[in-house]
């Protein structure tokens, strides 16, 4: 497989944790296409997405980006590459459309003015994420939901060609939880190679072409949907009774059960899923 990144026996313990956030993990992810990382709260995933912008260093293992080694990369060089969505960052006084003009820096020099480039990828980028009507208001002033469309705006005028997302649905109602995996969707087959943690299991197996799942930092499968959203897997690593059923698309969806229905296996005895490298 032709893999962007590549990781080799990789692990991280954050200061004063007693184990590790991610212990040993070895994969590769493939350009074009849509990665989620899943797994319960404390998995690693956002740990994961650090690493793989190198905003964290490992311990130990190695990382490559596109062939090269992620430490020798400029960070500028990154940033006109990878847009990034966090979970959450501090709320500067700034209006949306000037939140969102931010995504512009990595492709403009020192007091360079926005040119007619960059206000059309702006006004594009607001006009995908449903923020333009936000244009003059203080993010401060909008809904967790809408700021959260404001960060992904702010990604999607950068125009990288990889886009890193931390939760990017948290707070989002159903319908723009909807419209962002539809734009994620839409973005991919543009060309674009998305990567994203989440909670919410079945968007993922619906719209993800490529699923790895954690747990205490580890590793568990890593595969399609089909091969790692089983009753087992996930049972036994959110350590809860699921039941699996099929989307009319054919994509396995998780019906968590209640607590006395069915036990859950333990993780050991679930056979691993990995993707052929």
């Amino acid at each position: 497989m032709n893999a962007l990144w590549t990781l080799e026996g990789v692990r991280y313990r954050h200061h004063g944790a007693r184990r590790a956030a991610i212990d040993g993990v070895s994969l590769a992810i493939a350009p074009g296409r849509i990665t989620a990382l899943l797994g319960p709260n404390g998995a690693g995933k956002s740990t994961l997405l650090q690493l793989l912008l190198g905003t964290l260093a490992p311990a130990a293992g190695t990382i490559t980006f596109r062939g090269r080694s992620l430490a020798s990369w400029p960070r500028k060089e990154m940033a006109r590459t990878i847009g990034v969505v966090p979970q959450g960052e501090a709320e500067p006084l700034f209006s949306v459309r000037e939140i969102v003009a931010m995504g512009r820096y990595p492709h403009l020099g020192a007091w360079q003015r926005e040119g007619p480039d960059d206000i059309t990828a702006v006004t594009r980028a607001m006009e995908r994420c449903a923020v333009t009507e936000f244009a003059d208001r203080w993010l401060s002033t909008l809904s967790g939901g809408e700021r959260q469309r404001v960060r992904l705006a702010r990604a999607l005028a950068q125009e990288p060609s990889v886009l890193v997302l931390d939760e990017p649905t948290t707070s989002l109602d159903v319908r723009h939880e909807m419209t962002t995996f539809e734009l994620l969707h839409e973005l991919c087959a543009d060309g674009a190679t998305i990567v994203l943690a989440t909670h919410n299991l079945n968007l993922a197996a619906r719209y993800a072409d490529d699923l790895l799942l954690l747990q205490h930092g580890r590793l568990v499968a890593h595969g399609a949907p089909e091969l790692v959203v089983t009753e087992e897997r996930i049972s036994a690593a959110y350590e809860w009774p699921v039941s699996i059923v099929s989307h009319s698309g054919g994509a396995p969806q998780v019906v968590p059960c209640d607590s006395g229905e069915g036990g859950v296996p333990p993780l050991s005895s679930v056979p691993p899923v990995r993707m052929a490298r």
